[in-house]
């Protein structure tokens, strides 16, 4: 109430001139009587612009955690003309038929003097915020109120905005407050006369006696009375009716005060009835008045945010770890079900997949992270880890083509995650994507090219016929880059040496290759050379860390140096990457077999030895297949990142390399990830 009036006394102040947007400033929303969230101002918006319009409505929660670490939800208001014990039962049913997963019991614990409180215990292993939104999406906890302004104006109906309501208001209360000051003078006027007649009476008061008892009756009074002082009939008959307490000098002295006051007061009313500027204020002051004696403060708060569900808000964003076989079956599954093993070890079973088929690409990102996702024909896609099938480590997950509009043809080849990349136009304006391919060429683009994917996808690169994608990787314009072949040589040279291209250009070469058997099978770029070492893996399991000052820098095009003894033992390269001591090492052969194990367990050796075991492989036709660095684990499945070193931050922001980027060194690199093989 105290908006509307706030609005409807800056209309009358305006004299009508004041715009719907202006008034938007004093009449924000309504309030409703059982307080709660109106969440989201779009609809509120549109209602007031146009008399139409949707207010989302919900309740006011917390989540609460006891000391010994178990949240609730405690529900403290609800949205109008819900009803709480419904409410309740239909939370409960819910949970009973399992479309609600994460709640352990609901108790109502309101009271008269504490008021509304429904506490909502959660799992332990639950997510209380996730558990929140579910709860919003298919309960009464969030509301809708549709808002449809029709009234009738001069007998018609009319749809109205907020200034033609303030408008018919206030033309509605002039129209009130003339007929009272009508009535009110009216009123006055007949008192006044009445009076008239009684002060001359007074001043008379002997010949109105005397005429009074030589009168044979009441009538013939007031007929003499009449002709004697012209009085009207009115005034006469209250001459007659008049008491003899009148007569007294006090009596006397209230009627003459009495006609007075009456005097002003039909002056005053006869003054706004002529005047409608006066009538204006008139009626601003008793709503200034009525605002004083029963406004209250705001019940409804309004939550100015997007009122439609942000698909994050029903997933915790844990870390995940992707996985694309051969065949291009994609799942996701979370990192705790991967326990770490020492090196050497023989793994676990890590997917099912049929006899054709082996997992050959693994990824690690956050639920919440948006990949890009990278083709070997040269595509790039987006795709929302969210927005990828869950699955067990041991199950096959689901056919790519089904999520993404890709060639049967085509494969992923490189996946590169990129936090709030459509938000923050300074970042993708001053990084680059840096593509390596099978022939040995690389390209370098600003990452701006790539922030405005279409639903088909977007042409990433231009290939040479018989080329192929191998990786692809994100750098800030200050990396050093590495290249690998299969058979065992790198080369090293900065990032300046590639000149930054457009997004459907060919590249310049990188490596030159030894024949046509030769293809190049990883590519590095370093930010952080003194943290970081090169890991080199090769088909036969075999593995090793060196150091990057082995690796001489030369000119981009060059054939390179040694970096890993190749042999019949080891088998030819199958990957490159930089790593650091905070990571884990996950391995996967075609057999489906994975193993995980401490980076810091691999030995850092000369560049030109062959490694170490690094996987037990079954036979001698199975082979590595994949791939990747993934953060530290902990201590067990069950409490990987819960301490120190897996804090929000951590998990959320990775390097290239793996490792987490300090915020005080560069802000800029908290915003994005990439994991490639």
């Amino acid at each position: 109430m105290t908006e509307c009036i706030d609005g409807c006394v800056a209309y009358i102040d305006s004299k009508g001139e004041i715009s719907v947007e202006e008034l938007i400033r004093y009449v924000k929303a309504p309030d409703f009587p059982t307080g709660g969230l109106i969440y989201g101002y779009a609809g509120v918006k549109e209602a007031l612009l146009t008399g139409r319009g949707r207010v989302v409505m919900r309740a006011r929660t917390e989540i609460e955690t006891d000391a010994h670490g178990r949240e609730t939800i405690v529900v403290t208001e609800i949205p109008y003309q819900v009803v709480k014990s419904q409410l309740v039962q239909d939370i409960a049913q819910l949970v009973t038929d399992r479309r609600i997963e994460g709640i352990s019991n609901i108790t109502d614990v309101s009271s008269g003097k504490g008021g509304l409180r429904v506490e909502i215990e959660v799992k332990r292993d639950a997510n209380a915020s996730v558990v929140l939104n579910h709860l919003f999406k298919l309960t009464a906890l969030q509301s809708y109120f549709s808002v449809n302004n029709i009234a009738l104006v001069n007998g018609r109906p009319r749809q109205l905005n907020l200034k033609e309501l303030i408008h018919y208001f206030v033309e509605h209360r002039h129209d009130v407050v003339t007929r009272r000051c009508r009535f009110e003078l009216r009123k006055a006027q007949e008192r006044a006369h009445i009076l008239e007649g009684l002060l001359i009476a007074v001043d008379n008061i002997d010949e109105v006696i005397r005429i009074i008892r030589s009168s044979e009756n009441t009538n013939q009074a007031m007929e003499r009375l009449c002709e004697r002082f012209a009085l009207t009939e009115i005034q006469a008959r209250a001459i007659v009716d008049m008491r003899l307490r009148a007569l007294t000098g006090l009596e006397r002295d209230k009627l003459r005060a009495e006609y007075e006051e009456l005097e002003k007061t039909i002056h005053r009313l006869q003054e706004l009835l002529s005047n409608d500027d006066l009538l204006m204020e008139l009626i601003k002051e008793e709503l200034i008045e009525i605002k004083e004696k029963y406004g209250d403060e705001r019940k409804t708060e309004i939550v100015f945010s997007s009122e439609e569900f942000n698909p994050e808000d029903f997933y915790a964003d844990d870390e995940m770890i992707i996985t694309i076989s051969h065949l291009g079956y994609i799942k996701r599954t979370p990192l705790s079900e991967f326990r770490s093993q020492a090196r050497g070890g023989i793994g676990s079973k890590g997917s099912t997949t049929r006899e054709e088929d082996f997992i050959e690409y693994i990824y690690s990102a956050s639920m919440h992270a948006t990949l890009l996702l990278f083709t070997t024909k040269g595509r790039c896609h987006w795709l929302h880890v969210y927005e990828i099938p869950e699955g067990a480590k041991n199950t096959k997950g689901r056919a790519i083509q089904n999520i993404l509009d890709i060639d049967p043809d085509d494969r992923i080849t490189a996946c590169i995650r990129i936090k709030k990349l459509e938000k923050d136009q300074e970042f993708i304006n001053s990084h680059y994507l840096i593509f390596a391919t099978q022939q040995g060429l690389v390209k370098k683009t600003l990452l701006e090219a790539y922030s405005r994917p279409r639903s088909k996808g977007v042409n990433a690169i231009n290939l040479n016929e018989g080329d192929r994608v191998v990786t692809v990787r994100l750098t800030n314009g200050n990396a050093e880059i590495l290249l690998a072949n299969r058979n065992g040589r790198a080369i090293r040279f900065h990032e300046s040496k590639v000149r930054a291209m457009g997004r459907i250009a060919t590249g310049v070469r990188g490596i030159t290759l030894d024949d046509d058997d030769d293809a190049v099978v990883g590519m590095v770029a370093l930010k952080h050379p003194e943290e970081e070492s090169l890991l080199v893996v090769s088909e036969g399991g075999y593995g090793k860390r060196s150091l990057l000052d082995t690796y001489r820098t030369t000119n981009r095009g060059g054939k390179g140096v040694k970096t890993m003894q190749i042999t019949e033992k080891t088998g030819r390269l199958v990957d490159f990457r930089a790593v650091t001591d905070e990571l884990d090492l996950m391995i996967i052969n075609k057999s489906g077999v994975v193993i995980r194990m401490p980076m810091e367990s691999i030995s850092t050796i000369g560049r030109a030895t062959q490694g170490v075991r690094l996987i037990n492989l079954a036979s001698r036709e199975d082979e590595i297949a994949s791939v990747c660095s993934v953060a530290r684990e902990e201590d067990t499945a069950d409490k990987a990142w819960a301490k120190e070193g897996g804090s929000e931050k951590d998990t959320e922001e990775w390097s290239p390399a793996g490792k987490a980027e300090s915020v005080e060194e560069d802000s800029r690199e908290e915003l994005s990830d990439e994991h490639t093989v």
